[in-house]
């Protein structure tokens, strides 16, 4: 019994502890540990308290993007992914991989990507650019649409490098799609109604009001927010559509000239002009936008009868906001 308890996992050879080579010892440990933590992560598994899962280097050829991705990849050019772009380069390989299903029964593709449009096409480019032998790393999840939609949301909600009116449309999409009411989809997101409301409404923004800005990317919550109570007036509505026919015009002008196109702020600005019923008063044009451009104001200032009203929208560093606030009273207050 004593000499069996001395056999090693090295085929009943027969050899104790101390006859074990060095290195044999060590390749037994790796190959002992290895299966160890490999039944404790089946174990788990069975448990679902770990979900396996599968990475890969492919072609992204292979890739589409899945119909319900919440980015727009007709939107995305090397200004827009630059960061990605450089980042892959210097590194030399992906770090992060993509989310994607499999699919079954197609030639022309093996996988949809559910996030990661933009790791998809900064290596496409970098493969056509720079390296033709540039991977794209995916990791393969089994998700259905719902799902697909939630871990989606969750990668991007707080990324800056999406524009408000794409988030917009993935919402007003999912809430068609997957949930009975709105309040059932914010709960599922972990959102309050009035929060996911105000994207749902610009979501709804009349697609010739939408044309009036220079890109869908300047287009922002707090735009929607000026607009929407005066777009469901029928004399208010009237006359937005109206200006925002000249504007869209103005803008392709402007495109086909070569010049930029007018920022968001003006443009809100200039929907609203000559808007002037008792409603529309209330929620009147600002009297000034404030922010770091692209369309994004993070202070807007308007009047209430005699006073000043500053509405600051969360974001920017206290500091910045600071000094937004003073150069506002100090241009407006009287």
């Amino acid at each position: 019994m004593a000499k069996n308890s001395n056999k090693s996992l090295f085929g009943g050879l027969g050899r104790t502890h101390s006859e074990i080579p060095p290195e044999e010892e060590s390749s037994a440990s790796r190959r002992q540990s290895y299966l160890g933590d490999r039944q404790n992560q089946l174990a788990l598994m069975a448990r679902g308290e770990l979900l396996e899962k599968q990475a890969l280097l492919v072609d992204p050829a292979r890739c589409r993007m899945w119909a319900g991705h919440n980015r727009r990849y007709d939107l995305l050019d090397e200004a827009r992914c630059s960061d990605l772009i450089e980042g892959l380069k210097a590194q030399g390989r992906q770090e992060f991989p993509a989310v994607v299903r499999r699919l079954k029964g197609e030639d022309e593709f093996d996988y949809e990507v559910i996030c990661g449009a933009r790791r998809h096409w900064a290596v496409t480019w970098l493969r056509e650019h720079h390296d033709p032998d540039f991977k794209f790393l995916i990791e393969v999840r089994h998700l259905d649409d719902e799902e697909a939609f939630r871990l989606g949301d969750i990668e991007n909600r707080d990324r800056e490098d999406i524009s408000d009116y794409e988030r917009a449309l993935d919402y007003e999409r999912a809430l068609e799609l997957y949930y009975a009411t709105q309040k059932e989809m914010a709960a599922k997101l972990e959102v309050s109604q009035g929060w996911l409301s105000q994207y749902l409404n610009l979501a709804g923004l009349p697609k010739i009001v939408v044309s009036a800005f220079g890109s869908v990317v300047d287009l922002r919550v707090q735009h929607a927010r000026h607009l929407s109570p005066l777009l469901k007036q029928k004399v208010t509505r009237d006359k937005i559509i109206s200006n925002a026919k000249t504007l869209a015009k103005e803008q392709s002008d402007r495109r086909a000239a070569g010049k930029p196109p007018s920022d968001a702020p003006s443009i809100v600005k200039a929907l609203i002009d000559g808007v002037a019923t008792r409603k529309a008063r209330r929620a009147q044009a600002p009297l000034a936008l404030y922010g770091k451009g692209e369309g994004a104001a993070d202070l807007a200032v308007t009047r209430k009868g005699k006073a000043l009203v500053l509405t600051l929208e969360p974001g920017a560093p206290l500091d910045e906001a600071l000094a937004m606030c003073e150069l506002a009273l100090k241009e407006h207050y009287s």
